[in-house]
């Protein structure tokens, strides 16, 4: 029986996470693109000016509001715990191994035009959202797919079952991918560094998320906002540390990249035909692993935002998806790259290590002890334990909306209980199937997400050319902030009187 299911879990994996999902993919991300005028690149100023440029002096970006919204570098960082993991990690390593340094290439082109489709989830989940009986936001994929194609002609039905499918997937993703194997790589990163056993691990990590989770989104958002600008800050210094010790090496590092990306090295390396295509497709699927860019996960958190324009929170969308690929797993390609542990030439990497049998799981953690000795490796452990931390506690919130969705709001809170109880689980279990059948639904969520992104693609150039007409060329026209009347003149009269 187990073996006919994982026979039929490989076949759908290999669709979902395979060459047609990847086109898709890329076909959203160029089209979006497109349409918004290359916003990433043509509005870079802009839009990194109201983000990350806002955070030390606009108030509305980071002032913690009375009602049960978050605020925008709130929901930032609850997406950002939730994506920048043991993927940027663990996953650059494996996609390096398997594919290549030119990966790597491959990894910053899904990212470029993958930062405009995460712009475009942010702006349709703002516009969909609405409020719960608890006035807290209710927004994502499902309320853009059952209120937005499904008001399409002839689409009510096809709205609507798109919109409980990805409510589903994502709910049986959260207690896989977003819970037991981030809280297994913890445990099996503290019994190995520090010699920690597995069952303590799982109760104290058990303890820490049922204090976090329990208390709902405004809880886990005042975590995340703390945990996750130290982590990722630690974890650039510490890389930025190898690339400065290294720093000889950074022509070879990127002459590699780019002749590893179009099969220009030598053929000893194996970067011809199949090599080449390994290095695609390792590249983009690590890439779409680590941004999670048109899965439709983080737009539940984004939705939550006290933000009144939908293209406010689509340009963090963007900034999202630029600080973790672009930013963290481009510091961790040159940690491994130049490490020496890869041959720059053929593109091959080392087995092993003295007596370390090398795998994508330690492959950073082998470096860092190869350069900081016994610190590095238990440095890496501690940045694995608040990566993976971080991402329980993203995901939890994830599976609550999807559970509000399908079962009603009394749900959630039997749901945060089976969540928190499977935290232990994941610490003691070793490779089981659920870890590979979590994957394979964690990539069916993006087939609903992204029908719904390329069917509401029209409205998408709508609000984003509305926006930049208002804010960046002066005219005046009416804002479109909602589909819901109510929510419309509420946000338009908030804006005009200079809350946003």
């Amino acid at each position: 029986m187990l073996e006919t299911i994982s026979s039929v879990n490989d076949l759908v994996n290999g669709i979902v996470w395979g060459w047609p999902a990847l086109i898709l993919l890329s076909f959203v991300g160029v089209l979006t693109t497109c349409i918004t005028k290359g916003f990433q690149l043509t509005h870079f100023k802009h839009w990194w000016s109201m983000t990350i440029g806002a955070i030390f002096k606009d108030k509305h970006v980071t002032s913690h509001t009375a009602d049960k919204s978050i605020s925008q570098f709130q929901s930032l960082c609850t997406a950002l715990a939730a994506t920048v993991g043991t993927g940027n990690i663990v996953g650059v390593s494996g996609a390096i191994m398997v594919g290549g340094p030119g990966a790597v290439f491959w990894m910053w082109l899904i990212a470029f035009f993958g930062m405009m489709t995460r712009f475009s989830e942010n702006v349709l989940g703002i516009y969909y959202r609405r409020r719960n009986n608890r006035g807290e936001w209710s927004g994502g994929a499902m309320y853009y797919l059952e209120h937005g194609l499904g008001a399409r002609k002839g689409c009510k039905t096809l709205g609507r079952v798109l919109a409980v499918l990805f409510s589903f997937f994502c709910l049986l993703a959260s207690f896989g991918i977003g819970n037991m194997t981030q809280v297994n790589s913890i445990s099996g990163n503290m019994e190995t560094v520090f010699g920690v056993p597995t069952w303590v691990t799982g109760l104290v990590v058990m303890a820490a998320v049922a204090l976090v989770v329990v208390g709902g989104l405004q809880r886990i958002a005042l975590v995340t906002e703390k945990v996750v600008p130290f982590m990722v800050v630690i974890y650039i210094l510490g890389t930025l540390s190898t690339m400065v010790l290294n720093l000889d090496q950074a022509g070879a590092v990127f002459g590699s990249i780019f002749r590893g990306a179009f099969g220009l090295r030598s053929a000893a390396g194996g970067i011809v035909g199949s090599g080449l295509r390994l290095a695609v497709e390792q590249g983009m699927k690590r890439g779409i692993f680590s941004n999670e860019a048109g899965l439709g996960s983080s737009v539940m958190v984004h939705s939550n935002s006290n933000v009144r324009e939908p293209v406010r929170q689509g340009m963090w969308g963007i900034f999202e998806v630029f600080a973790d690929t672009i930013v963290v797993c481009t510091l961790t390609a040159f940690t491994v790259l130049s490490s020496g542990l890869v041959d720059l030439e053929t593109g091959k990497t080392a087995l092993s290590w003295g007596s370390i049998t090398l795998s994508n799981a330690n492959m950073i953690s082998t470096i860092f002890g190869m350069t900081f000795g016994r610190f590095g490796a238990a440095f890496i452990a501690v940045a694995i334990m608040l990566f993976a931390f971080s991402t329980v506690l993203g995901w939890s919130h994830y599976g609550t909306k999807a559970c509000e969705y399908l079962f009603g709001e009394r749900s959630t809170l039997i749901y945060k209980l089976l969540f928190v109880a499977a935290v232990f689980g994941g610490a003691v279990m070793g490779d089981n199937l659920a870890w590979s059948l979590a994957d394979t639904f964690n990539g069916m969520m993006m087939i609903p997400n992204l029908i719904g992104v390329i069917a509401l693609s029209p409205l998408v150039y709508r609000i984003t050319k509305n926006y930049v007409d208002r804010q960046l060329k002066g005219k005046k026209v009416e804002p479109v902030l909602s589909n819901w009347m109510d929510i419309q003149d509420e946000a338009a009269d908030a804006i005009k009187a200079g809350s946003e």
